[in-house]
Parts: structure tokens; C-alpha cells; sequence
């Protein structure tokens, strides 16, 4: 969480964008974003530089190679191109050289093919005055982005600034929800993760930072660390300058190569059959929920699978698709999903619970996404299997995620994502408290059979008991009694003082 000077700091950053002439949230997040990915750039070569100094060997990959750079109006050092160094220069030459300079050069960065150089392509400047870029490089300069975490917060809170929802229905996911998603499906070394609905790639980075905070043997040998760096993180995106933001954000928390490409996953010219069908492990994605998308722009192999516009459902179908038999997913939907009527919803529902292996429906409070939408979500969790395996599905009603649950959504004490973890966590252990829970419980586990009488509905609601506290009642002619003394009082009161009143006026 950024509080304190840190937020002052973020905020003048954005506060000079928006005096300085640049309006669009999204075009401030990017060139933002670029610019601290230069300045991640500069922070590689050093630590290169002195690792090359310390074993007395040249420096192994340089980011900026020796020589000269020719691609603007005036040859330059490649080391001009250095944040530390083209920092002191005055404003106009700094300009000129990220504009002529930097930027052609980040447009040619990556390996050929790769999707980070396919991104990067069409990377823009557009910060206007040499002035307002030299006030932004002073800022960034300020706010420390060594700390990993600290870097994540003020990454997320900048993100925060994206204020509405983007025109397909997508916003941005929380990190502390995405945090508990990325524990409880707990990624692996050997995973292959997956967001077909990428945006600035928050799940991907968040399950990069848990492999390594967890399983420190992604760096064993040369295999393990090509698979993290190349093979784990796959991302899609409709959005060109989502693609371009999330493989920066992956970069700059250190992810050399994940594949971020910018795609319409559900499609048919991007249908998963040619390239991506039963690929992954593990899916963790939020997917826009905007409502319904045309039939004959909608890929054939996701209709196959449930025929239906509503691209929540779509999305569900496509993961399926993507992932193996015995991969995992973490998703977020909404309500309308659990309960919905229709025979596509019905067909959904019925084919995670009888074909494949659901595990829960955590239920999020229906605040969790303001200020971006108040609609009600929950998390399902489900593991492909194309052969059944569901025995009891596990139902957590989350009443506090650790923010109010109004428009400004500021830090509470009260928080059940903790708890929704640990109790997770519990589920495999033949003891588990979760096998006795009453219905009445926060948690507590409905066996399949029951949810298939009632026709699949997942709804949260369908199965808890609701206590009811018994209230002793007094007898109402006790009541009525005590009504007409009262009234009498008044009126023998009322009397009375009529009478002192005509008195005093004698």
C-alpha cells in the first residue's frame, strides 16, 4: 500500500502529466511506464557492469552495447542513452535523445519474433515539452523503485489511477484479490500460467513474484531458468497498449521473455486450435464481462463448447480449451454465472461440476471492484479433468477484503481474505474443521449431488442457512393495555392543564 510522502510523490508525478497537457489516464500509465523501463534498462547495464568489474571479465549482455548510436539527427555514445547519464543533461538535448534515441532503440529491443519485440514496435513518445519531461525524469528519479514490493505498490497505485472501465468491459483487478488467488492456486516451477485476458499482466506478475518468493529452484540450471523467463507467463490482450504496458510491467519485474501478445482470445482468427489448445497448467484471469459479442465474429471451437454470446461464459470455455488435463484455474466471475437460467449458463455450469473437477465458489462482497463496477463477483476454482472428480464443492462468503466498500475503498482493518486462505488450505487434511461445517458457517462444503438437484446453481444463497436469533414477544393484549393507561394519562394531564390554564385567564 502506497501512503505517506510515497503517494505525495506518485501523485505530483501525475499531477505534472496532467499540467503539462497529456489528459488520458492510459497514455500517462504508458508513458510513464516507459520511462521507468528505461530507467530499469540503465539499472541491468550497472549491475552487469559491476559483476564484469568484480570477476575482471567483460561485461556478459550488455543492455547498451559500446559505439555509437546513429539513428537520430546527431550521432550519440550508446551511453548517452543511459538514464544516468542523459539526466544531466539540460532539457532539450535530454528530450532529443529519448526521442530520437531511446526510443528507436526500445522499438528494436528483444529477440527477433518475440512478442516483447512485437509490442515494442510500435512504442510512441508523446510527452510534449522538453520541460515536462524534464520534470517527470526529476520525480521518478525520487520515488525508490529498488525494493521489488515497493515497486509492485506503486505500480498498483498508479494503475489505480485508471479511474473507469475500459470500453470491452475490463478493469483493473485489485492485487490483494489477485494475491489470494495466485495462494491459493499456488504455482509451481514446472507451471505453464495463462491470462487470456492479460491487461497490464497483474496475475502474471503476481504468480513470477510467488514462484520466486516459493520455489528459489527456478534458478537451479539453465532449463529452469529459461522455463521461468520464456515458457511460464503467456498473456492475451485486444488492446494494443495493454500488450505494450504488461510486457514492460513483466520486464521490469523481471521476466526476460514471457510471451505478451496482443490477441482477441474468443475470436475466430485467433481460434486456440492452431496454436494454444491444452498448453498451459494454470489459468488465473479476470475477463471482461461487457455484455455479448456477434456470433460470426466468435470462435467456432468455443461454440462448440457452449453456444452463447455472453462472453463471461465464453471465456470459461476458452480456458478449458487452453488448459491440460489436470490444469487448475482461478477466475473471476460475475454473479450471473452462478445462477443464470439460460441453457448456455445451465450447460456451463453443469459441464464444470459432472465433466471436469470444481473445487469452490469464493463469494467476493459486491463492492470489491468499485469505483470501476459494484457488480456482485465470486471466484471459481476448477481443476480440467474430462473425466468428473467433483465429490463436494467448498463455499466461502467473503464479507471484508481489507477496504471499505464504497467508492473510495480505503484500508479497513476488517479482512476475511486471511482466513479464506487458511481454511483452504485445510481442505485436503482428512480432519479438516471445513467437513463439519454447519450451513450457517461462513464456509462450509455442498455435496455434488445436491448442487445437480438443484439444477447446477452455484449460488452461494441456495445452499447457506440463514440463523434466525428467537425473540421472546410480550402477549400484544399486554400491550394494548398499557397503550390505553397511557392514553389516559395524557388525557387526565391534558385536562388538567386546560383547567389551570382557565383559571389563570379568571
Amino acid at each position: 500500500m502506497v501512503t505517506g510522502e510515497l503517494k505525495s510523490q506518485v501523485d505530483k508525478v501525475w499531477t505534472a502529466f496532467w499540467t503539462g497537457g497529456i489528459a488520458n489516464p492510459m497514455e500517462v500509465i504508458e508513458q510513464i511506464t516507459y520511462l521507468l523501463f528505461i530507467k530499469r534498462l540503465d539499472e541491468l547495464h550497472t549491475l552487469a557492469e559491476s559483476k564484469a568489474n568484480t570477476l575482471g571479465k567483460p561485461i556478459e549482455n550488455p543492455v547498451f552495447p559500446e559505439g555509437t548510436d546513429d539513428t537520430g539527427r546527431r550521432p550519440r555514445p550508446f551511453s548517452d542513452l543511459r538514464w544516468s547519464h542523459f539526466r544531466g543533461f539540460s532539457p532539450q538535448e535530454m528530450y532529443d535523445i529519448i526521442d530520437q534515441n531511446v526510443f528507436p532503440f526500445i522499438r528494436d529491443m528483444g529477440e527477433a519474433g518475440s512478442s516483447f519485440a512485437t509490442n515494442m514496435k510500435d512504442a510512441r513518445f508523446t510527452i510534449p515539452t522538453p520541460a515536462l519531461l524534464s520534470k517527470v525524469v526529476d520525480l521518478l528519479e525520487d520515488i525508490p523503485m529498488d525494493d521489488r514490493d515497493t515497486k509492485g505498490d506503486i505500480y498498483e497505485y498508479m494503475l489505480g489511477k485508471l479511474a473507469t472501465s475500459g470500453q470491452n468491459g475490463q478493469f483493473r483487478t485489485s492485487r490483494h484479490i489477485i494475491k489470494l488467488m495466485v495462494d491459493m492456486t499456488a504455482p509451481t516451477a514446472q507451471d505453464r500460467i495463462v491470462d487470456p485476458a492479460s491487461g497490464t499482466a497483474g496475475f502474471l506478475v503476481a504468480a513470477s513474484e510467488y514462484l520466486r518468493d516459493h520455489h528459489p529452484e527456478i534458478w537451479a540450471d539453465a532449463a529452469s531458468r529459461d522455463h521461468f523467463n520464456r515458457l511460464a507467463f503467456t498473456g492475451f490482450d485486444s488492446d494494443a497498449s495493454m500488450s505494450r504496458i504488461g510486457s514492460m510491467n513483466m520486464q521490469l519485474h523481471g521476466v526476460e521473455n514471457p510471451t505478451i501478445q496482443r490477441r482477441d482470445s474468443l475470436a475466430e482468427e485467433h481460434s486456440v486450435l492452431s496454436d494454444a489448445e491444452g498448453s498451459y497448467t494454470l489459468v488465473l484471469a479476470n475477463p471482461p464481462f461487457a455484455g455479448s459479442l456477434d456470433y460470426e465474429t466468435t470462435a467456432k471451437d468455443l461454440l462448440a463448447i457452449v453456444k452463447t454470446k455472453k462472453t463471461e461464459l465464453l471465456f470459461l470455455a476458452l480456458m478449458l480449451r487452453l488448459l491440460k488435463n489436470g490444469g487448475r484455474a482461478a477466475v473471476i466471475v460475475p454473479d450471473g454465472v452462478l445462477f443464470g437460467s439460460s441453457t448456455a449458463h445451465k450447460a456451463l455450469r453443469r459441464m464444470l461440476v459432472e465433466d471436469h473437477k470444481l473445487h469452490a465458489v469464493v463469494k467476493l462482497p459486491s463492492g470489491t471492484f468499485k469505483p470501476y463496477t459494484g457488480v456482485s463477483t465470486a471466484v471459481l476454482f476448477f481443476t480440467k479433468t474430462s473425466s468428473g472428480g467433483t465429490d463436494n464443492v467448498w463455499f466461502y462468503e467473503v464479507q471484508a477484503d481489507g477496504f471499505t466498500l464504497d467508492d473510495k475503498r480505503t484500508p479497513t482493518e476488517a479482512n476475511d481474505l486471511p482466513d479464506v486462505l487458511a481454511r483452504w488450505q485445510t481442505l485436503s487434511q482428512p480432519e479438516s474443521p471445513e467437513l463439519s461445517r454447519p450451513r450457517t458457517a461462513q464456509s462450509f462444503l455442498v455435496p455434488k449431488a445436491e448442487i445437480a438437484a438443484q439444477g447446477y446453481d452455484l449460488s452461494l444463497n441456495r445452499y447457506k442457512e440463514v440463523e434466525h436469533e428467537e425473540v421472546e414477544h410480550r402477549d400484544p393484549q399486554v400491550i394494548l393495555a398499557e397503550l390505553m393507561e397511557l392514553e389516559r394519562e395524557i388525557q387526565d394531564a391534558t385536562a388538567a392543564l386546560a383547567k389551570s390554564l382557565a383559571g389563570e385567564a379568571g
